[in-house]
């Protein structure tokens, strides 16, 4: 199979994009201008996003810091460095994320993000596991989670746990966790991964 025609790639500007995004783009995320069509997810994948959200979202402390928990909504990375305006623009729709209660802003969200997970799929493991973790640590987001699906998309295998190395803005892996999810930060959970699967 061929790489697609030039021609024929879909690219948008921040402008188109802020144009557009009113009137809904469906799927997709937007890579160095580039629209990348994404793929329906597995019930399993669906099922993980929506609980884990949930209990995260439960976990907030009552007289803490404001905390939202938020679920495929668009934040804008940084713009790659490209000299054409339609290959700057880098949109992506996390899984799930914690951040401040400042108020949303497509293009500056990303700065107040304490915690992005993404449940892999087999459309979107090789971005999970490289570009995205590049990405997110590039833009100083603390914590980052990757929660593995075994290949039949029916089970957890794993969730992976990264922090932010400041001094070279990569993420580390903090602990890979087998069957339970415990987390310190930002919010305090324990949450077993049989609860996040079950129909």
């Amino acid at each position: 199979m061929s790489a697609p025609d030039e021609q024929t790639v879909l690219r948008l500007t921040a402008q188109e994009f802020a144009d557009r995004a009113a009137d809904g783009l469906g799927d997709i995320e937007i890579v160095n201008g580039r629209v990348i069509r994404m793929m329906a997810q597995s019930p399993v994948h669906s099922r993980v996003v929506r609980r884990l959200a949930g209990t995260l979202e439960a976990a907030r402390r009552d007289g803490g810091p404001c905390l939202i928990v938020d679920s495929d909504i668009a934040v804008r990375f940084a713009d790659a460095e490209a000299t054409a305006e339609d290959r700057r623009l880098n949109i992506r729709y996390p899984d799930i994320l914690i951040r401040d209660c400042d108020p949303y802003d497509v293009n500056t969200v990303r700065d107040h993000i304490l915690l992005v997970a993404e449940v892999t799929s087999e459309s979107t493991i090789d971005a999970d596991i490289t570009d995205k973790r590049i990405q997110y640590a590039t833009a100083g987001i603390p914590r980052y989670l990757i929660v593995r699906l075994d290949q039949k998309e029916e089970r957890i295998e794993e969730i992976e746990e990264y922090r932010l190395d400041w001094s070279g803005r990569r993420y580390r892996a903090h602990t890979v966790h087998r069957r339970v999810l415990l987390l310190d930060d930002p919010v305090e959970a324990t949450i077993p991964f049989d609860v996040l699967e079950q129909p």
